[in-house]
């Protein structure tokens, strides 16, 4: 059934305290793409972040982001009082998130929370924290003894708590005993909190896209709780990492910097750690994409200590044995294969075999510097289709930069030859809304005709990135309006 939805991340969404989060402007949001006949609305992974704030580098897999959590909702329920919120600067900056200062102030605020919460008579917590035990005793653990070390990662902390040795596990959990309980608390409420917004948006007949990565963080409880899993040695120091190879644009490739699974020892477990991150996954979405699907396939290794991604070399991933893995516990579950870039054979198997929709982007048909193809023309009907993702500019701002011969290109292709309108960037949405693809996902920002400052991130740089903010009112009743003809036109409702 052909389909539409927007992608916009949480942090992006207008909220009062210096972060998009599940407070009232979100449950707003839903109700806009109600009215504009979106069924899906897709999110950026909802990890809690580290340095550099991109939430594809996570402290862990399994939990959320406490940047999220509603301050407005604390107040209610009398763990905070307004004066307290009020008296924080998360910046003055409704535009763009401040990471800084929303670092140094949320978690003592959330602390103060955490401190007025009845920990021990509470039963729907402790309910959660048996529940979640598998991941979230790990994870508060390592929250708080990192938190111990001045938040330096777990690679330079002492050698008996490095190594995880038993009893120096059992002295951290006594001595830091509140702490733990403390970020056992932030999940218990992010939690409450999403599945709530969750359950509202399929009220409201939208679906929830999720996104994760292929890969966990060095700096992860994932890591440190879990060395098998990963191509470490003896020393529990990754023996290569992962990346891309040099390519049209970056002469020095991509080096990602996350430790590489060893797919042998996930093979004889069953693929139990995969199965459950699904599982959990599933819980949370109702439709997951997952980043970088061709590693699954193979996967690029660079050695652990380089400086960039010339001397990294493939390697063959798990394949379909995975899926098969996942099917057999799960049953169908609702994916969406990241297959973008350069597709080997064997990629392009993979994908088919799985049966789940591969990505196409309308910014890559009219760039010259992309050798795949992807002229809206050529799309098959199980793929899910983007002006663009993340990691592209706007299509304002990524039009302003393509080459003169490429803009020709383009606007041939859409019929205009060479007549540039006031808002061009609404044919391009158009090219996706009319494509054969079953499923069309539109940047909010596109919709709003914003330019290169509006763009979300920018691969392999640092500083800038994930900032930006959508203003309350931006998404007007004339955007739901013309959102709404679009979407009936292409007949996607």
């Amino acid at each position: 059934m052909r389909s539409s939805g927007v992608l916009l991340p949480i942090s992006s969404l207008p909220s009062k305290y210096g972060i998009g989060c599940f407070s009232k402007e979100a449950y707003d949001f839903v109700d806009g793409l109600s009215k504009a006949h979106q069924h899906f609305w897709q999110i950026l992974p909802l990890g809690q972040t580290s340095f550099g704030d991109s939430p594809y580098q996570s402290f862990s897999t399994f939990a959320g982001n406490p940047y999220f959590i509603d301050l407005e909702k604390l107040t209610h329920e009398g763990l905070l009082s307004e004066e307290d919120c009020e008296n924080c600067d998360f910046g003055d900056n409704n535009r763009y998130v401040d990471y800084g200062k929303i670092y140094e102030e949320r978690y003592e605020i959330l602390w103060m929370a955490f401190q007025n919460f009845d920990v021990e008579n509470d039963d729907k917590f402790k309910i959660f924290v048996e529940e979640n035990k598998e991941w979230l005793d790990e994870y508060a653990l390592y929250m708080a003894i990192k938190d111990s070390y001045e938040g330096v990662m777990w690679s330079k902390w002492d050698k008996d708590i490095r190594l995880r040795e038993e009893e120096a596990i059992e002295l951290y959990k006594k001595e830091l005993a509140d702490d733990i309980m403390f970020y056992k608390f932030l999940q218990y409420k992010f939690m409450e909190q999403w599945l709530e917004l969750k359950e509202y948006a399929n009220s409201k007949g939208v679906k929830i896209i999720g996104d994760i990565p292929i890969y966990v963080s060095f700096d992860s409880a994932d890591c440190w709780a879990n060395t098998k899993l990963f191509q470490f040695n003896k020393d529990n120091l990754p023996k290569a990492v992962a990346g891309c190879p040099p390519d049209a644009f970056s002469d020095d490739g991509q080096l990602w910097g996350n430790p590489l699974y060893d797919w042998k020892y996930h093979k004889k477990t069953g693929y139990d750690w995969w199965v459950g991150r699904i599982r959990h996954s599933m819980k949370l979405y109702d439709v997951v994409r997952i980043d970088h699907f061709r590693g699954f396939d193979e996967y690029y290794s660079i050695p652990y200590g380089d400086d960039n991604a010339r001397n990294g070399h493939w390697e063959k991933g798990p394949g379909i044995k995975l899926f098969n893995k996942i099917e057999k516990e799960l049953g169908k579950v609702d994916i969406i294969a990241e297959d973008l870039g350069y597709l080997t054979e064997s990629v392009i198997e993979l994908v088919k075999a799985t049966g789940y929709p591969g990505m196409k982007i309308i910014q890559f048909a009219f760039d010259s510097r992309e050798e795949s193809n992807y002229y809206p023309h050529t799309y098959d009907k199980n793929t899910v289709v983007y002006t663009g993702t993340h990691d592209n500019d706007t299509i304002v701002g990524w039009y302003e930069q393509l080459p003169e011969k490429d803009k020709v290109s383009a606007l041939k292709y859409m019929n205009n030859y060479g007549t540039e309108k006031k808002k061009l960037y609404l044919d391009f949405i158009r090219e996706a809304m009319s494509s054969v693809s079953n499923l069309a996902i539109i940047p909010m920002q596109d919709y709003l005709g914003m330019g290169s400052e509006a763009r979300m991130n920018t691969p392999s740089t640092l500083g800038g990135n994930w900032t930006w903010r959508m203003l309350k009112g931006e998404f007007s009743s004339e955007i739901i309006d013309l959102i709404s003809d679009m979407t009936v036109l292409y007949e996607r409702d």
